[in-house]
Parts: structure tokens; C-alpha cells; sequence
């Protein structure tokens, strides 16, 4: 029988703005530039993707029914908002000082090369980064103290982030398992573990790039700067490899996200942006 996710785990959107203004503060992550600048560099990956994973379930929306068509209803309002609110945080970047555009034209590329490879393959690159994106989320809600002495905007913004990815971290893969029915276990096996393969070394290769050229705007080489973000993805705080269980589950046959039920983890913070969802609107 084919796994999916919980009847119960319910996707709502939250429009929730953030006051992120402490990011026009060079060094907004507790006043450390390496931490800033990883965490600015996987805020400028969002919007436009974010989008992409929006269109890749959207392109087989018209095949749903039931629950899942109304998980990816949820996945894509809440997508929307995370690609509006970290547009937000991004603008607000020093694009004087930093190589900003230079980062957002390459992730344009890189997007768009995603997009040109046609709507199953561009479903498992988005069901490879969901994984990372929920990974993350997870080792953050472990580890609070990632975002200890930053802003309170800044840091709800990544807490709210990380309760929707929780959320929504099936979606895509169940899209995928829907449309891939057909396919034999192998070749469903097969396709998705090379692309994560794939995603894992593109993807934090192309984060610790883009971090290493906002360092050098700081006053870093570029070879010290590629050292120390690899030094904080990888080591300490480690950032990608801090929950190494989660990432690699996935290599297991017959894997599926919500087989870890990380929801308790993540609870009181579901509670808090609950709660500021539901309150009106300021007038």
C-alpha cells in the first residue's frame, strides 16, 4: 500500500507580514557575517523557487482529488506567502555593498534551466528540495538556539517558515507518487535518490557560492570566505548535516516524509502562528 500523508495533517495558509527591517543591518544573525550571509543567501533562492515548486504540483493539479487536492490548495497558498515575505527580506539587503542581483540573475538561470526540463523532471527536483527545505526546519526546530540575539521579526519569520515546511513537506512527494503510479517501485526508487544526489551537491554548492560572494563584500578572499561558510554549513552549526537521520531516510525503499511525525516538535510555534493568523488585522 502506498504511503501518504496523515489524515489529519492539515495545511493552512497563514498571511502573516513580518517586520524584517533588521535586515538593512549588514550583520543581522547576532552580528555574525558568515551566518548572515549563508542565511541571506538561501533567503534569495526562495522566491523564485518557491515559485517553481508552486507551478511543478500545479501542473498536475487537474489529476487530484480528494484530500491531496486540497494539501496542494494549502501548499501553494502557503508557498505564495514565503515567496512574498522573504521577497521582502531580500530587498532590503544592501544591493550597494553586496552582489545581490549578480546572485538573483544566477538563480534565475538556474531556475529557469529546472523549468526547461519539462514538468515530471521539474516535480522530483522540487520533491529533492522540499526534503532539504524540511530537513532544515526540523534541525532548526531542535536547535533554537540557531537564531539566539537576532531580531524578533527576523526570527519569527524563520519559525513561521519552518512550521509551514513542516507541514507541507509531503505535498510534492505525494503529487509525485500520484503521478508516477504507473512507474514500477524501482524506477520511482531510481529517479528520485539520483536527483537527490543530484539537488545535494548542486544545491549546497551553488548556497555556499552565493554566501561566499556576499562575505567577499565584507572583506573576506573568496577562498577564506568559501572555507568559513563550509566551516558553518557543514561543521558548526552545521547547518546541512545537523540532521543527517532526516536526509538520509530518504534513501530507504519505500520512503515517505511523514515517517518521521515531527509535528509535536514544531507544536507551540503552530500554536503561535495560529493564533497571529487568526487575529485581525491591524487597522
Amino acid at each position: 500500500m502506498t504511503k501518504t500523508t496523515p489524515a489529519d495533517v492539515n495545511i493552512p495558509p497563514r498571511d502573516i507580514r513580518f517586520d524584517v527591517d533588521a535586515a538593512k543591518s549588514s550583520h543581522w544573525l547576532g552580528g555574525d557575517p558568515v551566518g548572515t550571509a549563508v542565511f541571506n543567501a538561501l533567503s534569495l533562492t526562495f522566491p523564485d523557487g518557491e515559485r517553481m515548486f508552486i507551478d511543478a504540483v500545479r501542473q498536475y493539479r487537474g489529476e487530484l482529488g480528494g484530500k491531496l487536492a486540497d494539501d496542494v490548495k494549502g501548499f501553494i497558498a502557503q508557498e505564495a506567502i514565503h515567496s512574498r515575505e522573504h521577497h521582502q527580506l531580500n530587498q532590503l539587503i544592501d544591493r550597494n555593498r553586496y552582489p545581490v542581483n549578480e546572485i538573483e540573475a544566477a538563480i534565475r538561470e538556474r531556475v529557469a534551466f529546472a523549468r526547461s526540463r519539462g514538468p515530471m523532471r521539474m516535480l522530483i527536483s522540487t520533491i529533492a528540495l522540499e526534503h532539504f527545505t524540511a530537513m532544515m526546519a526540523d534541525a532548526h526546530a531542535r536547535h533554537e538556539d540557531l537564531f539566539d540575539d537576532v531580531d524578533p521579526g527576523i526570527e519569527r519569520m524563520w519559525r513561521w517558515h519552518a512550521v509551514e515546511e513542516t507541514e507541507h513537506k509531503a505535498v510534492a512527494y505525494d503529487v509525485f507518487l500520484h503521478a508516477t503510479r504507473h512507474w514500477s517501485p524501482w524506477q520511482r526508487y531510481f529517479r528520485r535518490t539520483l536527483a537527490m544526489a543530484l539537488i545535494t551537491y548542486f544545491f549546497t554548492r551553488n548556497i555556499s557560492h552565493y554566501a561566499a560572494r556576499l562575505l567577499e563584500a565584507d572583506g573576506y578572499s573568496y577562498k577564506d570566505a568559501l572555507k568559513a561558510v563550509k566551516a558553518y554549513v557543514w561543521r558548526k552549526p552545521g547547518l546541512f548535516s545537523r540532521n543527517a537521520k532526516t536526509y538520509f531516510a530518504w534513501y530507504r525503499p519505500g520512503f515517505h516524509p511523514w515517517d518521521e511525525d515531527n509535528r509535536a516538535l514544531v507544536a507551540e510555534w503552530k500554536a503561535e502562528f495560529d493564533a497571529a493568523a487568526a487575529a485581525p488585522a491591524p487597522a
